[in-house]
């Protein structure tokens, strides 16, 4: 019984991520859709890291707007990621300390 369980669960969690693969990828749309589509993955990301960067220190949500803007410029001009990353972190410790 468990077995089955576990089988209708992947069963349920898979179709609905597999399907669309498989109909998108045949489709033509238009430009501006496409344009759309592809701004997801960013409007997505944003939406997680944003109250991240609200509650880097919950009594004071200036840092880490701080930090933000300052991972937001260093990408700006085209940083290795990794580099943003410490940029914005290196800026979060110094305004606390």
């Amino acid at each position: 019984m468990i077995i089955a369980i576990i089988i209708g669960m992947a069963l349920v969690t898979m179709i609905p991520r597999v399907i669309p693969a498989f109909i998108v990828d045949k489709m033509q749309f238009r430009d501006w859709i496409n344009r759309w589509l592809n701004a997801i993955p960013f409007a997505a990301l944003g939406a997680l890291i944003f109250p991240g960067v609200l509650s880097v220190i919950p009594d004071q949500p200036l840092i880490g707007l701080l930090g933000g803007a300052v991972a937001v410029v260093l990408a700006y001009f085209g940083l290795n990621v990794i580099l943003v990353v410490i940029g914005a972190i290196l800026t979060v410790f110094l305004l606390t300390m």
